[in-house]
């Protein structure tokens, strides 16, 4: 939802702007996640931070796809940074950190793709909307992983997210 307001609160300037870029950081966490709209709150069933993680991080790369499309004259991009070795990697994965603390990006390594996707010309030249990883774009899904959503998911995400944000709108 932090996203979602964020940037709607944005467009109406970055439409008047030269040059306007949108860019979130997302994660290939996404990549094990199909677009899920009917419990956006995780309210049901077990909750599982690892997978609510990985469903927010799908819904960016939904998010990122439908504002392209709606918005021609703002070029947005949804970037994985791979993995790096930074304080939060450390704190919330420590199991996962000691297995792989010799294969981790540094910090610098993790941040490359989305400077280059905020101030290179290049990239503005590929399409609005695609997904990076070390400046190139990359597959939203993974082969066989039935990770596709019908469009009509994700006309309802941003249905939901609007409503969502709308109650934050009328008490702030």
């Amino acid at each position: 939802l932090g996203t979602y307001i964020l940037t709607t609160a944005l467009l109406p300037l970055l439409e008047k702007a030269a040059d306007a870029r949108v860019i979130t950081v997302s994660s290939g966490g996404m990549l094990v996640q199909q677009l899920n709209v009917s419990d956006l709150q995780s309210a049901s069933g077990t909750f599982d931070g690892t997978m609510v993680y990985a469903q927010n991080k799908r819904q960016q790369v939904v998010l990122t796809q439908q504002w392209a499309k709606a918005h021609r004259n703002i070029h947005f991009s949804v970037m994985h940074p791979g993995w790096a070795d930074t304080p939060a990697v450390r704190s919330a994965m420590p199991d996962f950190y000691e297995r792989m603390k010799n294969s981790l990006r540094t910090e610098a390594q993790g941040a490359d793709t989305v400077v280059w996707l905020a101030v290179s010309s290049e990239a503005t030249k590929l399409p609005s909307g695609l997904f990076f990883q070390d400046r190139q774009p990359v597959r939203t899904h993974l082969p066989l992983a039935s990770t596709h959503s019908p469009p009509e998911d994700e006309e309802k995400l941003m249905e939901v997210l609007e409503e969502f944000s709308q109650k934050f709108k009328s008490t702030s």
